[in-house]
């Protein structure tokens, strides 16, 4: 077990109400272009593959998709929409967990490697991922860019939604680098908000390059977004790809 914080069933069981906009066409649309084209005529494995956002769609694309995740309640929400034969799933962190054969793509998105409360961890991740891929094959993260431009001093949070049904901000721990992502969401019409939060370790690019090089992979590309815009200093996010070497 790695420091990830469980997904509980309540949870699962509303993550993809609250996620429809995330897994809308236009959103979605260049994500599982970008994966089809790196997978090529290979197999492709996601980390922490959730109720299958990515997963379900880039499958049905015609890419052959394992998963590991560490929720059961989030992977029975998955199961719902697919069996287990198209689309097989392992419960296990994705730091250490292994499954069988050699993959030409592995991918970890929506800023989930920062569920990792740890450098360490975040490393071995890069070490699980090099494990799965045969010579030649990609890492692929989705990943923000600490906001920390945002914080002026004595601030130590930052909002990034304010709207009708949901109020979120982030929390800074600068020395140990944990973020605490806070929401309140209103769920009725009664004005009542629920409150939840979860803690997240943030890193910048350059700290993920390393953790790269130390599994043996080799950054390929940067960019902005999953449209290929150019990764600049105000990029407020980065898709990286990583290669291993033939």
């Amino acid at each position: 077990m790695t420091s990830s914080e469980l997904w509980t069933r309540e949870t699962a069981d509303r993550y993809d109400a609250e996620e429809t906009e995330t897994s809308s066409a236009a959103v979605l649309g260049p994500t599982l272009a970008l994966l089809t084209e790196l997978a090529g005529d290979g197999r492709a494995l996601e980390f922490a593959i959730g109720t299958g956002r990515v997963g379900v769609p880039l499958r049905e694309r015609g890419v052959p998709v394992v998963g590991i995740e560490l929720s059961e309640h989030m992977a029975a929400v998955l199961r719902r929409k697919v069996d287990r034969s198209t689309l097989p799933v392992t419960i296990g962190d994705m730091a250490t967990t292994v499954v069988p054969g050699a993959f030409s793509l592995v991918y970890l998105v929506y800023n989930t490697i920062t569920n990792l409360l740890t450098q360490d961890e975040q490393v071995e991740c890069f070490r699980n991922a090099a494990r799965h891929l045969e010579p030649g094959g990609r890492f692929v993260i989705e990943l923000g860019v600490p906001p920390l431009r945002f914080l002026p001093p004595g601030q130590v949070a930052v909002p990034f939604d304010v709207s009708e049904h949901h109020l979120g901000f982030d929390t800074f721990d600068l020395v140990e680098q944990i973020l605490v992502s806070h929401h309140f969401t209103r769920d009725g019409d009664d004005g009542r908000y629920r409150r939840e939060n979860s803690r997240h370790r943030y890193a910048w690019p350059a700290e993920l390059d390393l953790m790269a090089r130390i599994a043996g992979l080799e950054l390929e590309r940067r960019v902005a977004d999953w449209d290929g815009a150019p990764f600049t200093q105000d990029s407020t996010k980065h898709i990286s790809v990583w290669r291993k070497p033939t």
